[in-house]
């Protein structure tokens, strides 16, 4: 069990409000977009730094924690806005935050390049959802994390409707339904009846509800409100959002899929098993059995809906549905290889999923191609780009020389540490396989198929500002498999800290 020494300190609060801080500074420089984009990097970069100089103390087995308002004790006890850097949340903040740089940069050379309407709302907004995502990943209540998620559903409709098309419009309003309808049907919902029971929100190593004594279907119901009510983590039924949130820019598409938005789904629910509820208590009840096959599902019927895709943006799309409740599942497992290797696949997903997203987005700028089946060839045209892609792939598959195959590796062992989870092997294997049907063909046809009649062969690469973060990502894909190093170490002490005070 790991001793934590809580220190007081503003950096959590000052991660969250660099971002912010730069929204004036985006807006004033609307006329000269050199400095308007030198305003993003700037602050992405002092995003991570402020994260990463929080990294020594958290590794070292001590906490960073600052409460920014304590409402009355008279009306509200207990209840405080309040940030709190452990190892789970530094986990997802040093990927978010590290993301976000190769993201802006990204952005830049796509959004220039098709020359894109609205560049500085489209920056202004991304500030701000990286600011809400410091927000989730530092929260240390159940409060704060509503507070936070609400704001990054809410900051990146903008985003999603950037096209201000008709249909593009109509994906908004579904993004909003889904994502704040369910936050507050179920997760606010669910977080009342919690703090009526148990008089605090806070979360805990040895969970929020655990030794009050609760039954199992009061138990059993307050977990599945969260983890519908958390409605970014794409856990089918309430999955069909994110498909056709695909309409929006692909760095957008990044963003939703790598850096914030679905990560920030799948984060609150482990944060929600891990410290609200406590593998302990769901072990007691059996509930992360049932927790295992409603993700299970989920991984196989998205696998599924994804090899009919012709749409590259949209196969990715139901790729991800399915690779989040990956993450879910290793959580449900409840078992100490299972937890690391659920929280591990959040990096994995994350570094993958961005490269494949980029991808994505470099082929239609450079070609205008969005299907799959007009890609015949273009691995030779484009080739450090669907390169780049391979290695994603191979990285959702579970395939070395991808770190995917380090948290699946580790989900696996999970499996087999408890027998009656035996069956989630299973699971696994079949989605390998669903996923080598549905990323292999894209790579066969980029490769191995000749060039449509009529098209002209020759080097045609996306811009530098595409190709470089894709290039960086999809090299970070591989080398975290070899030196997973400060992330296992986090995942690792966030597992083993459950369970303690």
């Amino acid at each position: 069990m790991v001793e934590m020494e809580v220190i007081e300190s503003a950096r959590p609060l000052m991660a969250v409000l660099v971002s912010l801080g730069a929204v004036p500074l985006i807006l004033a420089s609307k006329r000269n977009p050199n400095v308007r984009e030198a305003w993003t990097i700037i602050a992405a970069v002092l995003k991570f730094a402020i994260v990463a100089s929080m990294l020594p103390i958290v590794l070292s087995g001590n906490v960073v924690e600052y409460t920014l308002y304590q409402f009355s004790p008279a009306l509200l006890p207990g209840l405080e806005l309040k940030f709190r850097a452990d190892a789970f949340g530094m986990f997802f903040a040093t990927i978010a935050s590290f993301l976000w740089i190769l993201t802006s940069l990204y952005s830049i050379g796509y959004m220039r390049s098709l020359k894109e309407h609205a560049q500085t709302r489209y920056f202004m907004c991304f500030a701000v959802s990286l600011s809400a995502t410091m927000g989730i990943a530092f929260a240390a209540n159940l409060l704060t994390l509503f507070i936070f998620y609400e704001i990054l559903s809410i900051i990146t409709y903008p985003l999603v409707i950037h096209e201000e098309s008709r249909e593009a419009v109509w994906a908004g309003k579904k993004y909003l339904v889904y994502l704040v309808g369910g936050s507050i049907g179920f997760q606010m919902t669910a977080m009342i009846i919690i703090y009526a029971l148990t008089g605090t929100l806070d979360f805990s190593n040895s969970g929020i509800i655990a030794g009050h004594g609760m039954d199992k279907v009061l138990v059993a119901l307050l977990l599945f409100m969260l983890v519908f009510g958390y409605t970014k983590a794409g856990v089918m039924p309430l999955h069909s959002w994110l498909p056709t949130a695909m309409i929006a820019p692909t760095p957008v598409s990044a963003l939703l899929h790598a850096v914030a938005v679905v990560k920030a789904g799948v984060f609150s629910v482990l944060r929600v098993v891990f410290f609200v509820f406590g593998p302990d208590l769901l072990s007691s009840l059996d509930l992360g059995t049932m927790l295992g096959y409603v993700a299970s599902f989920t991984i196989i019927m998205a696998s599924v809906f994804a090899l009919t895709r012709d749409n590259l943006k949209q196969r990715l799309a139901y790729s991800t549905v399915s690779q989040l409740s990956y993450v879910i599942l290793g959580a449900a497992l409840l078992t100490p290889s299972g937890m690391v290797g659920g929280t591990l696949h959040i990096l994995s997903h994350a570094f993958g999923k961005i490269t494949l997203f980029f991808c994505a987005g470099a082929i239609f700028v450079a070609t205008q191609k969005k299907n799959i089946s007009e890609m015949a060839g273009i691995g030779w045209k484009m080739p450090i780009t669907m390169t780049a892609f391979s290695i994603g792939a191979l990285s959702m598959i579970g395939m070395p020389p991808a770190v995917g195959f380090l948290s699946k590796w580790y989900m696996a062992l999970g499996t087999i540490q408890e027998p009656t989870r035996l069956v989630f092997l299973a699971v696994l294997l079949a989605s390998a396989i669903l996923n080598a049907g549905y990323f292999f063909p894209v790579i066969y046809t980029a490769f191995f198929k000749p060039l449509p009649e009529g098209e002209e062969p020759g080097f045609k690469e996306a811009p530098m500002f595409c190709v470089v973060p894709l290039s960086i990502t999809a090299i970070g894909t591989i080398v975290f498999l070899f030196y997973p190093g400060v992330f296992l170490e986090l995942a690792r002490m966030a597992v083993e800290a459950l369970g303690g005070p």
